[in-house]
């Protein structure tokens, strides 16, 4: 094992041993969990121990990163997607 990544909201990692590349979209300090989202829009709980153990490296954002989503809305995300959390506050303002 190399170095420990610490988990950051927003922070796109890419797991060595799935070849899958993922965000991560919540951390529960409290509960010490991790939730990520894959880009195929599957959702996963990680608890510390286990991300520790994990084999990442930070990656960009992949340039169509709102297809994990799933959403018809696209382009009009694209437009708004100056950041993660605009699009965020777009989606819930237009309840997507």
């Amino acid at each position: 094992m190399g170095q420990t990544i610490h988990p950051e909201r927003g922070q796109w990692y890419k797991r060595l041993d799935l070849d899958a590349s993922f965000e991560v979209v919540a951390i529960d300090r409290d509960e010490q969990c991790i939730e990520i989202q894959y880009y195929s829009g599957e959702i996963e709980e990680i608890d510390q121990a286990s991300w520790e153990q994990l084999e990442l490296t930070p990656i960009a954002p992949p340039d169509n990163w709102s297809g994990a989503f799933g959403t018809d809305n696209r382009v009009e995300l694209e437009d708004q997607a100056d950041s993660l959390e605009s699009v965020l506050s777009f989606m819930d303002a237009n309840n997507i």
